[in-house]
């Protein structure tokens, strides 16, 4: 796992002062554990990149996409959080306002998913062998 940065950088701390009114929808109904009680950040820092919301129990990153968003860059983000372990999820600004239940449910079926699947992982790995055993 890729460490997350606990400090907040300049740029994600900016990032949390001028938030969008979308990221203050999802981030009122994430923060303080409400959803299925996952604990998730708002404006985290993971290697040099900065997502919108993570659930670092679930290894969950969610993003909201704006019309400020780059295909390129946002491919190679996706492929630097998923060599690391995290699962993304993305939204449109448009799905949160249209469709804010929806995209709750999404994120909070996801991050359940990915605890299930975290879980089956380790209860399927070997136990390493004690001293003297095998």
């Amino acid at each position: 796992m890729y460490p997350v940065r606990r400090q907040i950088s300049p740029y994600a701390a900016r990032l949390r002062c001028d938030r969008t009114d979308v990221e203050q929808i999802i981030w009122q109904a994430l923060r303080s554990r409400q959803c299925d009680g996952f604990k998730f950040r708002f404006q985290a820092t993971i290697g040099s990149y900065v997502v919108d919301f993570l659930c670092v129990e679930a290894m969950l990153v969610v993003e909201i996409d704006g019309g400020q968003h780059e295909p390129e860059r946002d491919t190679r983000r996706t492929e630097f959080l998923r060599e690391r372990g995290y699962f993304l999820i993305r939204f449109w600004s448009s799905d949160v306002i249209e469709n804010r239940g929806g995209v709750l449910e999404a994120i909070r079926l996801a991050a359940i998913a990915r605890m299930a699947a975290k879980k089956k992982k380790t209860l399927t790995q070997p136990s390493p062998m004690k001293m003297g055993e095998g």
